[in-house]
């Protein structure tokens, strides 16, 4: 397992996807901590939690063949799966939106920007620059949590037209990062 310490991203990552078992212990050794308190942070039952970080692990396992390199750091994208996992799971027990989760979600992106080291920027501040139809979906969508449907109702336009701002606004970060 030391041999896995000296790997860079990539190879942990060719290594995961080549279906290794070392690896996969490496990334539970290494990661689980930070993802757990992620999930903990949004759920704060213990137990759930745990068993939300079993399931993270298995999703990351399943996907591991869908992880692109070019849109960001495995630690990013195992963040979000573990945010998402456990965003839904607080949405299933409370069966409603509760809009204190957009606090929690925030104390969590601010929470990971140690790992963000060489990536320097704050994506809340970068879509300001949008155009207002575009930023209020951005906003509601990703740092709030509703669903592209909810947002639509809330601001009363389409869904389609919901969609095509929301992907307008999309290519418009897209160009702001030259991805």
């Amino acid at each position: 397992m030391t041999a896995l310490k000296k790997l860079s991203e990539e190879e942990l990552v060719q290594s995961l996807k080549a279906n290794q078992r070392q690896a996969y212990d490496y990334l539970y050794d290494n990661y689980a901590g930070a993802l757990m308190g992620i999930i903990t942070r949004i759920v704060k039952d213990r137990e759930k939690s745990e068993d939300l970080l079993q399931d993270v692990f298995l999703k990351i396992w399943k996907k591991i063949n869908d992880y692109d390199p070019s849109k960001g750091r495995l630690f990013t994208w195992m963040v979000n799966i573990a945010r998402n996992t456990a965003i839904d799971a607080y949405r299933k027990d409370k069966n409603v939106f509760l809009e204190d989760i957009d606090t929690k979600i925030n104390t969590i992106d601010t929470t990971f920007v140690a790992d963000s080291v060489n990536y320097n920027f704050d994506v809340k501040a970068i879509t300001e620059n949008l155009k207002s139809d575009r930023k209020v979906l951005i906003d509601m969508v990703y740092f709030q949590g509703y669903t592209q449907e909810e947002a639509a109702e809330i601001l009363q336009i389409p869904l389609g037209t919901a969609k095509s701002r929301i992907r307008t606004a999309l290519q418009d970060l897209k160009a702001y990062f030259r991805i």
